[in-house]
This record gives structure tokens, C-alpha cells and sequence, in this order.
């Protein structure tokens, strides 16, 4: 079977795996198929002979696969290469397709999930059966994982995982995974790919206000709801210090080097804005972000609660956890009560032999393409794989139309991801696992 033939076949394999529909809201008595995704992808690695390890994680009925395909040096780090079966929820009215369509029509493959990150698990998947259908044998060993519960935190899938069965990861020195690897044209002559070697931390929070409960008709000045309300907008309101960590350094560095713009520190988020569509991430990198995202109080019109609570959804840069702790506490006050789950951030350097052999199968495939480091805004599964030891990247290579606002696909309407984009990515990863 030739290389060209895995590549059909992940974007088949992307499609099937669309269809089986995964959203996780974050509540497990709501989940849906993620259970029928890793049993898919259980039954397509058994059936070319992989033996698989299929891990029920955290007795919630979420469900992982991982299995590792030896390599010809097994004294050297193994690769870990892993992709979460879960996505995020989605209003099918707001799409032009049905969104667990797996549509392949226009060029793209279509659905919720299409680069969110079914995407990578088609594209490892096809190439795990190809290189065990032809005897292919690595420099080193290859952990596949296709993992449970990424859009909630991951705290039933990888942090589990990590937790509990650390040994289905022995060996691994390095990993891949999402939202890394894509194209952007900064030039009209020239595509850029953006390697992930950084991620925000995140706090999702919760805020709580106590006051006093009471008749709506009455004169209150103990009220919960306008208290919360003010903290809210403070926040929301509220824009944080611009720190330039390393991993953004080097990306504007490098842009510079191609564009010739300049990025200077007093007028930074206008610079910013000439990236186009990727500016939005970009820019969400330059400093913390405390977004408010839902509120909650009361249960009836005319009574005044005595508890109003809001979710705010937090990110913030490696380094700045202390800083950003007393910002928000001189921000919200001393009457608001905080709870949070956190996750750390993550930040590698763009160099070694990984680094190579990313840039020379990506500029294999697309000759005089540049490849710069670059630090998500969100965060992925890598947070629970860095306290392995292991090191992070995101790379799922994907040869992306210029116009295309491939940014604002990731948890949006009309998600989908080109085919040509999809083979692409298959054959540049087919380069990188032989060459890594």
C-alpha cells in the first residue's frame, strides 16, 4: 500500500470518526459516543494485528486506547503521539451541513471535530494501519493514544492515565499533538507553519457572592446579584500587562524576518492585527485574559437571592500564576468567594533533533516553506504529559488555503478541515516518524 493510499484513507477514517458523534459537555451522565469512537478505533488497529491496551479511565464510562508500535532502536525515547476522541458541543441549526455529517463535499471534510482534532486521529490512525499492514519499522518506538475527556480538562482521559497506568507511557521522551504543524501566509510567496512548543496555563473559576435573601419589591443593599455583577465587569473589563514570554519572542523574531514588519512593544496588539486571522491567537498570547462566560443566581423574578455565582474562563502565560493571583484579588475584592480547577502551563524550546525533523519533512513536501515556534492561547492534553518528563509540541501538519480563518474553526460553525490539507498531513507525518 502506497503512501498516497494511507493518505485516502485518512481523510476516510476522519469522516467515519465525525460521524460517531463524541460531545462531551463536561457532565459525564451526558456523554454520548466516545465509548463507539475508541471502540472504532480499537477494531481498525486489532484488525491489521496491533495489540491494544483499551483502559476504562476513572470508573465514568470514558474510554481510551493506546498501543505502541516498536521501533528499530527501542534504547531510544519513545514518540508519544496522542489525540482526544472527545468534542465540544455544537447548535446543528447554526451549520450549512449537518454537523456529525462527516460530509466530504467542496474540498473539505465537514463536522464537529474536522480539525478538533479528528483530524489527527484519521491521520495517525491511517498511518498506524499502514506501517503495520507493510512492515514498516520506525528509528524508534511509537505510543499511538487516542484519548478520552481533552475538552473537559482531561481529568477522566490523560490526567487519569498519567495518574493510574504511567507504564503505557514508559520510555516516551517527546510527544506531538494538536494545533500545531498548520500553515499561515504571511507572503504571498511564502506559507509559514507554526510549531506549538508553548500553552497558556488555565483556571476555570468559579465566583460567589452571599447576600441577603429577600422580597424583589423591597429596598435592598445586601444584594448578591448586583455584587457579582460589579466584580464581573471589573474583570471583564479589566486588561492585563503585556509580558512577551521566549516562545512569542521567537515567533515575531521570525516573522520579522520573513515580512520585513516591525512589532515594537508600545504599539504591539495593532502589529499584531497585520497576521490576519491568526491575530486573534496571537494576540491572546501577549498577555493574561480573564473572560466571564456564565452567570448564575436566583430562581424566581420578584426574590432576591441570597447566592449569585459567574464562571470565568482564565489563561494565563508561564511565570505570571503569582502576578495574576494578586491582580485578581485587587480587581474582585475581598467579599468574593473563588474555587478553581487549574491546569499549568507549558513551554519547551524550539530546537534538536525533533525540531529537524519536523522542518525538513514539512519543507520536503512544501519546499522554501518556514517553520517558526509559536504559544497556543488554549491548552491541550500535553499539560498532563509534561509531569512525565515528557516533551511537548503541537504538530499536526495541515497545507492550509490562504484565506481560509483556520483559527476560528477550532470550537465554531461550519467546522471542517480541507482533504488536500488532510494528505498533506499524512505524508509530511509519514517523513517525520521515519526520520525521528
Amino acid at each position: 500500500m502506497s503512501i498516497e493510499t494511507a493518505a485516502d484513507e485518512a481523510v476516510t477514517l476522519t469522516s467515519d470518526l465525525i460521524r460517531i458523534d463524541t460531545t462531551n459537555t463536561g457532565d459525564p451522565d451526558t456523554l454520548v459516543g466516545e465509548k463507539a469512537a475508541a471502540e472504532f478505533v480499537a477494531e481498525k488497529l486489532t484488525e491489521v494485528g496491533y495489540e491494544i491496551e483499551y483502559v476504562e479511565s476513572g470508573g465514568r464510562n470514558r474510554h481510551n486506547v493506546i498501543t505502541r508500535l516498536a521501533g528499530a532502536d527501542p534504547s531510544r525515547g519513545a514518540l508519544l503521539v496522542h489525540g482526544h476522541l472527545d468534542v465540544v458541543p455544537v447548535d446543528a441549526s447554526e451549520w450549512s451541513v449537518h454537523p456529525f455529517s462527516g460530509a466530504i463535499q467542496d474540498g473539505y471534510v465537514w463536522g464537529r471535530g474536522a480539525v478538533d482534532m479528528k483530524d489527527m486521529l484519521g491521520i495517525m490512525l491511517a498511518l498506524a494501519r499502514h506501517y503495520k499492514r507493510e512492515n514498516i519499522v520506525p528509528p524508534r518506538d511509537i505510543i499511538f493514544a487516542f484519548l478520552a475527556d481533552e475538552e473537559a480538562g482531561g481529568k477522566y482521559g490523560a490526567q487519569w492515565l498519567v495518574d493510574n497506568r504511567p507504564d503505557l507511557f514508559e520510555g516516551a521522551t517527546e510527544a506531538i499533538s494538536e494545533v500545531g504543524g498548520f500553515s499561515i501566509s504571511l507572503k504571498d510567496d511564502v506559507r509559514t507553519y507554526v510549531v506549538e512548543t508553548a500553552e497558556k496555563g488555565i483556571r476555570w473559576m468559579k465566583l460567589r457572592v452571599r447576600g441577603t435573601a429577600g422580597h424583589g419589591s423591597m429596598i435592598h443593599h445586601d444584594n448578591a446579584v448586583t455584587k457579582l455583577s460589579a466584580a464581573v465587569a471589573r474583570l471583564g473589563q479589566h486588561r492585563f500587562p503585556l509580558v512577551l514570554t521566549d516562545s512569542v519572542r521567537e515567533f515575531l523574531a521570525g516573522v520579522t524576518e520573513i515580512t520585513g514588519w516591525d512589532f515594537p512593544e508600545d504599539d504591539i496588539d495593532g502589529a499584531v492585527a497585520k497576521l490576519g486571522n491568526i491575530s486573534r491567537m496571537i494576540g491572546a498570547t501577549l498577555r493574561d485574559t480573564a473572560n466571564p462566560t456564565m452567570l448564575t443566581a436566583g430562581y424566581k423574578s420578584n426574590v432576591i437571592p441570597s447566592v449569585a455565582e459567574a464562571a470565568v474562563d482564565c489563561r494565563i502565560l508561564p511565570g505570571r500564576m503569582e502576578a495574576f493571583d494578586r491582580e485578581l484579588d485587587e480587581i474582585l475584592g475581598p467579599d468574593i468567594e473563588k474555587e478553581w480547577m487549574e491546569l499549568p502551563p507549558v513551554e519547551t524550546t524550539f530546537d534538536g533533533a525533533l525540531v529537524d525533523a519536523m522542518t525538513a519533512s514539512i519543507t520536503a513536501e512544501d519546499p522554501g516553506a518556514k517553520v517558526l515556534p509559536y504559544m497556543l492561547s488554549g491548552g491541550t492534553d500535553a499539560k498532563s504529559f509534561q509531569t512525565l518528563g515528557i516533551r511537548n509540541f503541537g504538530f499536526v501538519p495541515l497545507q492550509l488555503p490562504a484565506d481560509l480563518d483556520f483559527s476560528g474553526l477550532f470550537h465554531g460553525v461550519d467546522e471542517r478541515v480541507p482533504v488536500d490539507a488532510l494528505k498533506f498531513g499524512t505524508r509530511v507525518l509519514d517523513r517525520f516518524f521515519r526520520a525521528s
